[in-house]
């Protein structure tokens, strides 16, 4: 009788600690080294596309033809028009990163071009890139990690030909989450540009 009191309080204890273990670091912040992101290398595919400007290059690397970037009726623009993600106002797309990276992610371009050809199309259009960012890592770092998210994306805008004085960028850190949940989903939806038009 002793034996088995024994053998199920040593179950139950286990299972207490196993409950507490995933509970504790379930909801743990998590330290980020810093100057990780400083070693982010933009991809060759981005680089092109940053570089080539509104002409040909630019436009074959996200595969649009010309004539879309000088204000055809691409494809694109006829599947997106009624989104509108996140806070990012419709029919502009908003990016997302990888953790801790603040470099335009190859499968981004086409939203990219996408946001350029809109704007080049729309010249009194004004807007404010919102860099974001998870949880993870301390509110000064995110803060400045944030920036430099909108600040490439503003880049690239730019050197597809958008006019600088209609982006105006800020960093919102981690403080406005777009899903307050502590997992990968979560962060991964978090970790983003909005591109919010101004009135």
């Amino acid at each position: 009788m002793a034996l088995g009191l024994n053998r199920t309080f040593t179950i139950l204890s286990l299972v207490f600690s196993a409950f507490l273990l995933v509970t504790f670091t379930g909801c743990a912040k998590k330290a980020i080294t810093t100057g990780e992101a400083e070693k982010a290398i933009p991809t060759e595919e981005v680089a092109t596309a940053a570089k080539a400007g509104p002409g040909e290059q630019g436009a074959k690397v996200a595969g649009l033809e010309e004539s879309a970037l000088e204000g055809g009726p691409g494809k694109m623009d006829q599947e997106v028009a009624q989104i509108s993600e996140g806070r990012t106002s419709a029919p502009l797309l908003p990016i997302y990163f990888d953790f801790d990276r603040y470099n335009i992610r190859g499968d981004m371009v086409s939203r990219m071009e996408h946001n350029a050809r809109y704007l080049l199309q729309h010249p009194g259009v004004k807007i404010q890139i919102q860099g974001n960012c998870d949880e993870r890592g301390t509110n000064e770092y995110n803060i400045a990690l944030g920036e430099k998210r909108a600040k490439s994306a503003k880049d690239f805008l730019i050197n597809m030909g958008v006019d600088p004085s209609r982006i105006d960028t800020v960093s919102f850190g981690e403080e406005r989450p777009l899903d307050p949940g502590h997992n990968e989903d979560a962060w991964a939806k978090n970790r983003r540009d909005d591109f919010v038009i101004l009135k």
